[in-house]
């Protein structure tokens, strides 16, 4: 079985303990300081290993100690300041876990080892003058790691969520005992042993749909076999109007005939529609097997496969029938994105918008540099906006309030797709529903003048329409917006934006025209 690690590094008084500590807290795995384990292992204080043996017995029983740790542990690991200075331990490290590497202001470091218990050899005597020589030697060897944090200006708790964010690593809780989140590229070829980590069972019933399993079934199922599963793939139709009851027992059909025991696990290869049907056959099958998701699209990486919600549509309206049934796992690969028809990835980017108008000012900034700039730099757009959400369904597992956010765009863009007869695109109908509501949020006083254009502006410049199209039948929207299921006693229950970054929801509207009404000036 494979082991994960983390590890956190960098200089001395850069925060590497106490944040790494936290960061495994919040992971929920096992925390490991290296200077505690030499020591326990000496059984001598780390000053009294220098006088005795000097640094190089030091960097001797550092390395030894680091092997103890990599051999029987899993879980976040903090280095010494040098520990990684030997080729071989970083090429150990970097073989088997992601390391992080924290700066900080010099002023900032000063302050923290002035004030901090324990001497540190190495900067005997002139402390300032010492730590200036150690970093200005140390820091191309800092500066060559790729994934690097300025814990400057951060509380513990924030430097610990931003560590999360770099490295694409989550473990979101509120739901049962919680699953992990991984932002992985090549994840779908690691898929056996991510579930072997977890010691997930088989038989495997992988679910994919007629796009995405010709590009990457063969490899999940080369993965899952190669760690010692049995694997049967279920293919079905792709696109939202699949998404119904009669596919699900399609799909549980397929688990009787893939023989899945209750111990068994249901993998979900593609979009949010597999992922919705997936899970919901797996929450209902046997009266619930595990699932893990392995999202193929940015809508479904950054929204669909996070938070447990599964189901499938109604002739009526989109998502009438579904359960709570979190998954073990959510194994997301950026390299899938490369195969992603362009109006799927725009599609994608208005929900990524939409979670920076929630609760992320920069992510928002970022898709404001236009579609050149987004496509760009996908694997940080699907990073924060995971992080938006897991955030968000941490706060609010069962969506009994703050969760509600999330619908942000969704009552009318539902009713948009419903409307148009699935011609208009998920994402294109939220892009649309976002700036009606935002239009709604300005005329009630809730929002400044402007921030409806400012949003419009974001999701023009990522090719998403803004304007409700001409023509479409207004019986049928308003029908689709009544059935929304926020509803509470018969009436409709918004989200509406305040500025970027921040929101309200459960604000009443007793018309639905309310949110039609640009379309009406238009007439």
């Amino acid at each position: 079985m494979k082991r994960e690690f983390l590890f956190i590094y960098g200089p001395p008084g850069s925060g590497k303990s106490t944040i790494g500590r936290r960061l495994a807290q919040q992971l929920g795995t096992a925390f490991f300081d290296l200077d505690e384990v030499i020591v326990a292992q000496a059984e001598m204080s780390i000053p009294e290993i220098f006088e005795i043996e000097g640094e190089g017995g030091f960097r001797q029983r550092e390395s030894a100690a680091l092997s103890s740790v990599l051999n029987d542990h899993s879980g976040v690991v903090a280095l010494g300041g040098g520990a990684l200075l030997r080729a071989e331990n970083r090429q150990r490290v970097e073989d088997v876990g992601k390391v992080l590497c924290l700066e900080t202001d010099f002023e900032a470091i000063v302050h923290r080892l002035e004030t901090a218990a324990g001497a540190r050899p190495l900067l005997n005597g002139d402390t300032r003058a010492r730590l200036r020589q150690l970093l200005d030697a140390r820091r191309p060897h800092y500066h060559s790691f790729s994934h690097r944090l300025d814990t400057t200006n951060l509380t513990v708790e924030d430097a610990a969520w931003q560590a999360q964010i770099k490295l694409g690593y989550f473990h979101v809780k509120g739901m049962g005992v919680g699953y992990d989140v991984r932002v992985q590229e090549g994840g779908i070829d690691a898929l056996g042993e991510a579930l072997r980590t977890r010691q997930l069972g088989g038989p495997i019933a992988l679910v994919s749909d007629y796009n995405v399993a010709p590009l990457y079934a063969d490899r999940a199922e080369a993965a899952l076999r190669q760690a010692g599963y049995e694997v049967t793939t279920a293919a079905i139709p792709a696109g939202e109007m699949q998404k119904t009851p009669a596919t699900v027992l399609d799909l549980w059909r397929a688990f009787v005939d893939a023989r899945l025991e209750r111990s068994s696990t249901v993998v979900a290869l593609g979009g949010g529609v597999v992922g919705d049907l997936a899970g919901f056959a797996a929450a209902t099958f046997l009266r619930g097997v595990p699932w893990v998701v392995v999202p193929t699209s940015l809508l479904a990486m950054v929204d669909a496969s996070l938070g447990g919600k599964t189901g499938a549509d109604l002739p009526e309206g989109k998502n009438l029938i579904g359960a709570f049934h979190p998954p073990s796992l959510v194994l997301a690969d950026p390299q899938t994105l490369q195969t992603l028809p362009e109006a799927e990835l725009r599609n994608g980017l208005a929900e990524v918008v939409k979670h920076g108008v929630l609760l992320d000012a920069e992510l928002f900034a970022l898709c404001r540099q236009g579609w050149d700039a987004a496509r760009g730099d996908l694997d940080e757009i699907v990073r924060r906006g995971m992080a938006v959400k897991i955030r968000i369904i941490q706060e609010d597992p069962y969506e009994r309030g703050k969760r509600a956010a999330l619908n942000f765009g969704h009552t009318l863009g539902h009713a948009l797709e419903l409307a148009s007869d699935y011609r208009i695109r998920h994402g294109e109908a939220v892009a649309i529903g976002m700036v009606q509501a935002a239009r709604l949020a300005e005329r009630r006083g809730l929002a400044d003048p402007g921030l409806a254009e400012e949003i419009a502006g974001a999701l023009r410049g990522l090719g998403l329409p803004v304007e409700i199209p001409a023509g479409l039948d207004e019986q049928r929207v308003l029908a689709g917006i009544g059935v929304d299921k926020k509803r509470k006693a018969g009436k409709l229950r918004l989200v509406l934006p305040t500025r970027i970054g921040e929101v309200r929801w459960g604000v009443e509207i007793d018309d639905p025209v309310e949110l039609l009404f640009e379309a009406h000036k238009r007439q």
